[in-house]
C-alpha cells in the first residue's frame, strides 16, 4: 500500500527543505516523526504536517493498518515561484528581494514482508 501528499507554495526555501527530507527519507514513519519533532529547522514542523496527511491518506485509502510497518519511501523539494519584492538602496537604486517557496512531495509505503 502507497500514499501520497503534497504540499505546494510554501514559504522557504527548496535547499533548506532538501536538508530536512534527507534525514528522514527511508526511514520508517514513527522513526521520521521523531526525527522532525526535535529537529532545529523551521521547515521541519511543515514536513511533520505532510508526513500526519499522508498517514491519514493512508487510512483513507485502505483503513486500518500498522504504522509500523510503513516507512518515508520517496521525499522531494521542488522549486515554486519566487515572490519579487523590491528594497530602496542607494543613490535611488533599487534592489531585487526574492521570497523563496517550495513543492515538497512526500510518499510512504508499507514495507515487504518476507
Amino acid at each position: 500500500m502507497e500514499a501520497k501528499a503534497r504540499v505546494r507554495n510554501l514559504r522557504g526555501s527548496a535547499r533548506k527543505a532538501r536538508l530536512v527530507l534527507d534525514l528522514i527519507r527511508g526511514k520508517s514513519v514513527p522513526e521520521a516523526q521523531k526525527i522532525l519533532f526535535f529537529s532545529k529547522k523551521r521547515v521541519a514542523a511543515d514536513v511533520a504536517k505532510l508526513l500526519n496527511s499522508a498517514l491519514a491518506n493512508a487510512e483513507h485509502k485502505e483503513g486500518k493498518f500498522d504504522t509500523e510497518n510503513m516507512f518515508v519511501s520517496t521525499a522531494f523539494a521542488d522549486d515554486g515561484p519566487i515572490m519579487r519584492r523590491y528594497r530602496p538602496r542607494a543613490q535611488g537604486r533599487a534592489t531585487i528581494i526574492r521570497r523563496r517557496t517550495c513543492h515538497i512531495t512526500l510518499e510512504i509505503m508499507d514495507r515487504e514482508k518476507e
